[in-house]
């Protein structure tokens, strides 16, 4: 099990009700750690739709999730 702090903005904060959570997992990877959190807080954005970072960088969906990460999930952006 490990431990790591999860962020949301816009649409994804208003779904999960929180700006950001700490919480135990022991999802692998990012893609399983977001279809843990689809099921927990509802989400309505496939994964394919959001960009992800750990720890500040931006990356992809197989990404390993170590304990201790900060993970930022970020929906798409209106405007221009």
């Amino acid at each position: 099990m490990k431990t790591v702090r999860v962020q949301y903005f816009a649409a994804l904060r208003e779904q999960a009700g929180c700006r950001e959570e700490t919480l135990a997992t022991t999802a692998a990877t990012l893609a399983v750690l977001y279809a843990e959190l689809q099921r927990s807080h509802g989400f309505t954005f496939p994964a394919e739709r959001l960009s992800v970072a750990i720890n500040d960088d931006f990356s992809g969906w197989s990404a390993p999730l170590a304990d201790g990460a900060t993970v930022v999930f970020l929906p798409p952006f209106a405007g221009g």
